[in-house]
């Protein structure tokens, strides 16, 4: 009998439609002859549906989830998944959740499916969640030992009761360019580069607008760095060869660079001594396991004059067969097909231990 996998994607999120394009490609490497899918759609507004997704996706086209397709039901406290029309889809026995962004990399749709009674894929709730807010994760890698950059965190609430001492605490703590970001958000939506006192307020509106809260990150100066790591089913970590994004007419590496072209090379594999490879594997390992991560996770670093610095731990990359996390693994011998085994393999195995 086929294992039913459901694969969860959309969103109610800024990275609705990279969520639906990267669907597209882990669903093109799932073995059908072993597993059975039921694909999970979350519409923009939050409502979850049943949705077959569209191998013509494209992320120029900006693609959505139907909020007319049928609803779906999640079977909270356990039992089968069903259609608000009553239709049983059965009892799923592993969720892949495949969604990017607040209220599905955050922790949330893990919650969802522990309720639920429902193993997944990756990461569990507190890794998650603690991944997500950086200036949070920022605190775990410093007690771990990783060296991580400054910054000041500005909430929405002190900022529009105060934003002249907001202003020039974000302006005092580093000299500019500064980079100014949500808290709490992913693919450099609402990110900005600021060279000037002027352009600050603007920034950190911006930012407001996307998360409770802004953070106000001094600018690394360094080759940017990112490494892959993959969890098989017996606790073995695997960590990939390193990659470099290299920003040509840019000012940083931003959600155009990353998703519809230009503004950017990705260097895959990159060149590293053997010493500073072996050091950002450690350090990549020492991240993951300082996070309590599971299953998978790109670990982001900024290689200095001091050595490297960790800027992010991402527990749901991008995972087009084109992405940078895959891309690493393919050019370090692990296809793409067998990426998306594993993974499904290491959730298996690990059962609701990995909520």
């Amino acid at each position: 009998m086929k294992l039913k996998i459901a694969l969860i994607y959309g969103g109610k999120s800024s990275e609705h439609s990279v969520s639906c394009v990267t669907a597209v490609g882990v669903k093109s490497a799932i073995d059908l002859e072993r597993y059975e899918l039921i694909e999970i759609g979350i519409t923009p507004a939050g409502k979850f549906v049943l949705e077959t997704i569209n191998p013509e996706w494209q992320l120029a086209d900006f693609p959505k989830v139907s909020s007319l397709s049928p609803e779906v039901i999640m079977p909270l406290g356990g039992g089968e998944l069903r259609l608000s029309s009553g239709e049983l889809l059965g009892k799923i026995d592993l969720a892949f959740p495949l969604l990017h962004g607040p209220n599905g990399e955050d922790g949330s749709i893990q919650g969802l499916l522990q309720l639920c009674q429902i193993p997944c894929v990756g990461n569990g709730v507190l890794a998650s969640a603690v991944a997500m807010d950086k200036s949070k994760a920022k605190a775990v890698f410093r007690d771990a030992g990783i060296q991580v950059s400054e910054h000041v965190v500005i909430s929405r609430g002190d900022f529009f009761k105060d934003p002249k001492t907001c202003l020039a605490s974000a302006a005092g703590f580093s000299q500019f360019p500064v980079f100014v970001k949500p808290s709490r958000s992913g693919s450099s939506v609402g990110v900005s580069k600021v060279h000037e006192l002027s352009e600050l307020k603007v920034a950190i509106e911006l930012a407001l607008s996307h998360d409770e809260s802004a953070l106000v990150e001094e600018c690394i100066v360094g080759r940017e760095i990112e490494c892959s790591v993959l969890e098989y089913p017996n606790g073995e970590l695997e960590v990939s060869l390193a990659g470099e994004i290299v920003v040509t007419t840019r000012e940083f590496y931003d959600y155009e660079a990353k998703y519809l072209g230009g503004g950017a090379d990705l260097e895959v594999p990159t060149n590293l001594s053997a010493q500073q490879l072996s050091e950002l594997h450690e350090l990549a390992i020492k991240a993951f396991r300082s996070l309590g991560c599971s299953g998978l996770a790109r670990t982001d670093f900024f290689l200095t004059a001091t050595g490297f610095i960790l800027t992010e731990v991402n527990t749901m990359p991008g995972f087009t067969p084109i992405s940078m996390y895959p891309a690493l693994f393919e050019v370090s011998g692990v296809s793409y097909q067998k990426l998306v085994a594993t993974l499904l393999e290491t959730g298996l195995a690990k059962g609701s231990s990995a909520i």
